[in-house]
Formats: structure tokens, C-alpha cells, sequence
């Protein structure tokens, strides 16, 4: 693993796991608070509803007491029961009388259940309705109990939980209550819950967003650091490139040197001794002679093959540093290479290439010179030895910025891919890329079975 991946995830694992720490944190309080504040308003409601039932019951006991103690028990009933029925709260709140055995006196929201005995009914789930209720008002008398229990709520048309507040009549043997439904209570603690389960998702939604954009700009400060290196990397490449080009040249041009100055020179002079030898030695007497002949003949083929060696010499000195370019710039020099390159394809010459030169001619640096004059040469060689090509036209564009040249030729073209592909091909063309791009150029090339174009583009220095 790299040393910057390293970096990148010692700062990204800590705060991720800070932060599902505090996710966690935040999860847990949230459901405990919501808890507790569930428990304390279900609390707090019931104690509320448990005191409005008892106001309520003690209500209803005082409308009846003035006739609880009537001569006439039965009028008396009776009008009590009708009193009781006409009384309502809220939309559910009814008041119904049993007696303490289980028979039904009177139920506004269900009359079908007066007169009958209800002690056996059974909720939803087989329970016994009534006995809780009869047994709390036995227990409690006139004071009174609090019983929970299934009833049938009028307006949703199920059983639904009822808290139900008992008295005992003994004087009549009734068993007098009301109740209140709890599906109210319900709703708003179902309401709670889904507020409070909102704000921790909300809370956690946060906590993901902080997550993401905190790891998003860790990365972005690892991409920008990492762009900074690669662009750090680049320019020192492209200056050791440029220095590696640079130093290649210079050798180039010491060997050129060295062989023009020197070992040119010694074989001149070597020729220029055997030259005078062999003038000596026919001026001698006796020329029919056969032993001045025998050593006549090696020494002349001795001096053709001298004189061929010294012209071998002059062109590898050329080939590594022209002089042109030094002497008389990059378009003379092109214009050279391009007759020399014709003149070597034979007599008459089966290439036949032209230079064009395009804008005020500018003094560029050494680099550039060089750059675009072993293109050139490359260019040339290619079109020559693989493309098969009879035409080349190179194009020597100074612009106001730029200097661009373009040597097009009408050879049979190749394939680029398969070029690059096969290990062993291309590296002409790579070499073309690598010498451009330390100088911030750019090279394009462009071949089809028409002929192939090369255009290379170096930015003038400022």
C-alpha cells in the first residue's frame, strides 16, 4: 500500500469512526428520550382523564342524589336513568347503568343491551366485560374505582380500549361509570413517536451528510495534494527529459566534434602522406616495372578506401550535429536534410521533397532547433524506409506564439494502434512524443492508406 493511500485512510477511518460513534449516540438518546417522553405524557394523560372521569362520575352522582332517597323507588329510578341519559361529554362520552348483578338499565349509545343481562359478555378477546367493572364498583362503593377493558366505540364501530370510572348505588343496587377511549391517546403517542423517530433520522441524515462531505473533502484535499505531486513529478520530468535531450546533444555535438577536428583531420593528413607516396613512386624510373606496379595498385586502393572513410566520417559528424543549424538556422538546415535525404534514395531520386517556410523567421533556442530537426529527420527516414513514399512537403509555420511543423507525405500510411501495441514498433514515433513534450508541445499524427501528416507544435519562449 502506498505511503499516501496510508495517509489518506489514518485520516479518513478515525473521523468515519467518530462519527458512527456519534450516530450510534445519537440513535440510542434519542430512542431513550423519546421513550421517556412517551411514558411521561401517556402518564400525564391519563392522570388528566382519570380526574376529568371521577369530575364527571361525581357529577352525574350529585344530579341523581336528590332522588335517591324518595318514597317512590321507581318513579325515582326512572327518572334518574332518564336524567343520566340525556347527559354527554365530548364526542364518545356517554354515562350507563347496570345493575350489581349484570343487567342492563340504560345505555344511550347501545339501547338494544337494556333489559338484558350482560354479566356473560365477552370481548375480542374472550374476556369477560362486565365482571371487572361490577367487582370494582362492589369494591369501591360510592368512591368509586378506575378499571380498563374493551368496549365497542359507537363512532369507529370496533372495540377499542376503554378507561372506565365505576360507583356503586346501594341504595338502588346500581352499578353507575362512564369511560373515555384511549385510541385518542394512542394517535398521539403514535404521533410522538413518529416526530421523535423523524428528528433522529433527521439528526442521523446530518450525521451522514457530515460523514460524506467531511470524507469528500479529506479526498479532495488528498486529490488536490496528489494533483500538486503529479504536477510537481511532471515538470521535474519534463526538466530531467529536457536535461537528458540537452546532454544528448551536447555529446552529440563533442562527438561531432571530435570526429571532424580530429580523427577526420588525422585521416586527411594519413591521405595526403599516401597521396604523396604514391605520386613519389610514379615518378620513379621504370614505371612497367611489375613491382612498382604491384605496390602502385594497393596503394590506390589503400587512398580510394581512405577517401571513402574520411566522407563516412564527415557524414556521421553531420548526421550527430549538423553545423547548419548552428551556423545558419533551422530552415537552411531542413532544406539540407531534405536534399540530402533525396539524394541518398538513388540517381535520379525516387523522393522528391520541398520545404516551406510560413512567417517572420524567428531565433529559437537551441532545444527547439534541435527538437524539430530530429522530427524532421525521423519524419523523413519513416517516409522513406517504411511508408514508400515519393512526395514529402515540409511546412515550417512561425506564429505568433507557436512554431509548428508539418511534414506530409504520400506514402501508404500504417496503422497507429498496431503500431503501438507490437513491443517493438513505434519507438520513432515515441521518440517524436518524448522529445516534444519536455518543451510543453504537442505532437499530432494523422495516417490513412493516402499518406500520413505530422504536425509538431513547440511554444515560442516568453
Amino acid at each position: 500500500m502506498k505511503l499516501r493511500l496510508k495517509i489518506l485512510l489514518l485520516a479518513v477511518v478515525p473521523l468515519l469512526l467518530a462519527l458512527a460513534f456519534l450516530a450510534y449516540a445519537v440513535y440510542h438518546h434519542g430512542t431513550t428520550l423519546s421513550r421517556q417522553e412517551k411514558h411521561a405524557v401517556e402518564q400525564a394523560w391519563l392522570d388528566s382523564k382519570q380526574a376529568e372521569l371521577r369530575h364527571y362520575v361525581k357529577l352525574a352522582q350529585s344530579v341523581i342524589q336528590p332522588l335517591v332517597g324518595a318514597q317512590d323507588s321507581a318513579a325515582a329510578q326512572r327518572e334518574a336513568l332518564s336524567l343520566l341519559s340525556k347527559m354527554e361529554f365530548g364526542r364518545d362520552g356517554y354515562f350507563f347503568v347496570y345493575d350489581l348483578n349484570g343487567l342492563s338499565l340504560m345505555h344511550p349509545r347501545q339501547p338494544e343491551l337494556v333489559g338484558r343481562d350482560v354479566s356473560v359478555m365477552r370481548d375480542a378477546l374472550g374476556q369477560l366485560v362486565l365482571q371487572p367493572l361490577l367487582a370494582a364498583a362492589r369494591r369501591s362503593g360510592a368512591q368509586g374505582e378506575l378499571v380498563r377493558y374493551l368496549w365497542h366505540k359507537p363512532s369507529a364501530q370496533r372495540e377499542m380500549q376503554k378507561l372506565g370510572y365505576v360507583v356503586a348505588v346501594p341504595e338502588w343496587n346500581w352499578m353507575l361509570g362512564t369511560g373515555i377511549y384511549l385510541d385518542d391517546i394512542e394517535t398521539t403517542l403514535a404521533d410522538l413517536d413518529a416526530a421523535a423517530q423523524g428528528n433522529i433520522r433527521n439528526m442521523l441524515a446530518w450525521v451522514a451528510a457530515i460523514a460524506f462531505f467531511g470524507t469528500l473533502g479529506v479526498a479532495l484535499c488528498g486529490l488536490a495534494l496528489n494533483i500538486s505531486d503529479h504536477k510537481q513529478s511532471d515538470a521535474k520530468l519534463r526538466l530531467l527529459a529536457r536535461q537528458v535531450v540537452q546532454s544528448q546533444e551536447e555529446e552529440r555535438a563533442r562527438l561531432s566534434r571530435e570526429l571532424h577536428d580530429g580523427v577526420s583531420q588525422w585521416l586527411i593528413s594519413t591521405k595526403l602522406l599516401l597521396e604523396a607516396a604514391l605520386a613519389r613512386l610514379r615518378g620513379l624510373p621504370g614505371q612497367d616495372d611489375p613491382a612498382l606496379q604491384k605496390v602502385e595498385q594497393p596503394l590506390s586502393g589503400a587512398l580510394d578506401r581512405l577517401h571513402a572513410t574520411v566522407g563516412e566520417i564527415r557524414r556521421i559528424s553531420h548526421n550527430l550535429r549538423p553545423s547548419l543549424l548552428d551556423d545558419l538556422g533551422l530552415p537552411a538546415a531542413l532544406s539540407h536534410l531534405a536534399r540530402e535525404v533525396t539524394d541518398a534514395t538513388g540517381e535520379p531520386p525516387v523522393l522528391r521533397s520541398e520545404v516551406v517556410v510560413h512567417g517572420q523567421e524567428v531565433k529559437l533556442p537551441d532545444a527547439h532547433n534541435t527538437v524539430l530537426y530530429r522530427i524532421a529527420q525521423e519524419a523523413l527516414t519513416n517516409a522513406v524506409r517504411h511508408a514508400q513514399a515519393s512526395t514529402v512537403q515540409l511546412a515550417l509555420d512561425y506564429l505568433p506564439r507557436h512554431v509548428q511543423l508539418s511534414i506530409r507525405d504520400n506514402g501508404q500510411g500504417f496503422d497507429y494502434e498496431d503500431v503501438q501495441r507490437a513491443p517493438e514498433g513505434g519507438i520513432g514515433l515515441r521518440n517524436m512524443r518524448e522529445r516534444v513534450a519536455p518543451l510543453g508541445g504537442t505532437m499530432t499524427l494523422d495516417s490513412s492508406p493516402a499518406g500520413t501528416r505530422i504536425v509538431a507544435r513547440l511554444p515560442l519562449p516568453a
